[in-house]
């Protein structure tokens, strides 16, 4: 069954309908033009096969002889999701409609020439609760960032359901509240629409949409306006949850409409990512038993000398998951032990388990914790996102890619080797402090450089 016949099938369901507003204009009307005109930028897409699927997408909403191009690399990278994703959470900024907080519509279908797309009301009616959501199907009537999605979703997605948010004036942390609990697992999918500069020459524009770029790939939300991405807040959200949640972010395309089909005097750029884990977000009650956990095995290991072995029915299957994990102790704001690895060589409970015995009684730099000292010692998690390899000449160079408080890193010489987690940048704030604490730690003197660096983020745990 193609996509459109297993898509135009649903069209006989009850519901009120919102019809499509820019077919004809930003995209073809005809069913059967615009199935051609997707499958063919999907076919063109530049993007490797071999890529690992997304969690979330951040992909651009003008026409498609414009952006279309640019949005087919992001969602190229679907096709392994086919029998997986069944939902589908789209923001996208308001262009028609002034919006204070987040719009959701009280229909249950959007329409595309390709057929008719359910959406979740139950997901709906959940972030209805929450104060800076909003029913206003004005918001949604004919506004293009969510509809040019959705004919690429179809045909990448044979059956899914669709959780459409128009995103006003919102701040980070309200876009991030109303993600969150719909996070899932697999069967959802996230989807970020967003432009990038408007109407500069090109080569402004090309410099303007490479800082931006810069700032998206370090999950800098707070250095991306309006006038560097239209849809700079619903982006902030996922950025804010990216970088709480330890993801990993690729560019998959960046050009503007004078590579594809324009001219050069006033161009509109587009970029592509794909974000990759935050198996974890949307799980709270996961931190609580990880924390439990790794507290579990200190006072095991007080008792009988050996951490505790975690049952595979006493937690839930995502957190067993392989995980690279450090266990940090703090005992009257000094540091009292941490152990870890910057790979995931163990599964996620085993390894939280471990690594706060080994913090506790193995860590070389301490004696042994006491029952005493544990009463009042404060346990925290790191969860390392995977790591990134840094190319640089000098150390000037390698400091110039790192975010305080947002990246780990570890650096190599021969043989030696460290690794300082994000946090230590409260300690340490300034690049340059940071880099020489990190190589004494290494065992590298003041006129050694590192030949070697990784950079990483984490999400923090703390009791």
């Amino acid at each position: 069954m193609s996509f459109i016949d297993s898509n135009i099938r649903l069209s006989g369901l009850g519901g009120t309908v919102r019809a499509p507003a820019v077919a004809g204009a930003f995209y073809p009307a005809d069913r059967f033009a615009l199935g051609a005109m997707v499958e063919s930028l999907l076919a063109d897409a530049r993007c490797r096969p071999e890529t690992a699927a997304p969690k979330a997408l951040i992909a651009p909403h003008a026409g498609y002889v414009y952006s279309g191009p640019v949005a087919a690399t992001a969602y190229k990278l679907l096709r392994p999701l086919a029998q997986t994703a069944t939902r589908v959470i789209l923001l996208g900024p308001a262009h028609r409609v002034a919006v204070r907080g987040l719009a959701v519509p009280s229909v249950h279908r959007f329409r595309t020439p390709l057929g008719d797309i359910l959406l979740d009301r139950q997901a709906i009616q959940k972030i209805c609760d929450l104060p800076q959501v909003q029913i206003n199907d004005a918001a949604h009537e004919r506004e293009h960032s969510l509809e040019v999605h959705l004919p690429f979703l179809q045909a990448v997605l044979p059956e899914f359901s669709l959780v459409p948010i128009v995103v006003g004036h919102a701040a980070p942390g309200a876009v991030a509240e109303v993600i969150e609990p719909l996070w899932g697992g697999p069967e959802t999918l996230i989807v970020i629409s967003t432009d990038l500069s408007h109407y500069h020459d090109y080569a402004t524009a090309c410099r303007i949409d490479a800082e931006t770029c810069s700032a998206i790939e370090s999950f800098r939300f707070e250095d991306i306006g309006p006038e560097q991405a239209c849809g700079c807040m619903p982006m902030a959200g996922l950025l804010l949850l990216a970088r709480k949640g330890g993801l990993q972010i690729e560019r998959l395309d960046l050009r503007n409409s004078g590579d594809t089909a324009g001219s050069r005097d006033q161009v509109v750029g587009y970029a592509a990512f794909a974000l990759r884990g935050g198996e974890r977000i949307g799980t709270g009650d996961d931190d609580g038993m990880l924390l439990e956990l790794a507290r579990s095995s200190i006072a095991h290991g007080l008792r009988t000398g050996h951490p505790l072995e975690p049952g595979t029915g006493d937690y839930p299957p995502r957190l067993h998951a392989p995980a690279a994990v450090f266990v940090t102790l703090m005992l009257h704001s000094r540091l009292r032990g941490c152990i870890g690895t910057t790979e995931p060589v163990a599964p996620l409970v085993r390894a939280v388990a471990d690594n706060a015995f080994k913090a506790a009684f193995n860590d070389p730099r301490f004696p042994a914790l006491t029952l005493m000292e544990f009463r009042e010692t404060r346990v925290s998690l790191s969860l390392l996102g995977a790591k990134e390899p840094l190319a640089f000449r000098t150390e000037a160079d390698l400091l110039s890619q790192l975010q305080p408080g947002i990246h780990g890193l570890v650096i190599a010489r021969d043989k030696r080797n460290a690794t300082f987690l994000p946090s230590v940048w409260e300690m340490a704030p300034a690049r340059e402090q940071f880099l020489a604490q990190l190589k004494l730690k290494a065992g590298l003197n003041e006129n050694e450089s590192p030949t070697h660096a990784w950079r990483y983020t984490a999400r923090h745990i703390s009791d």
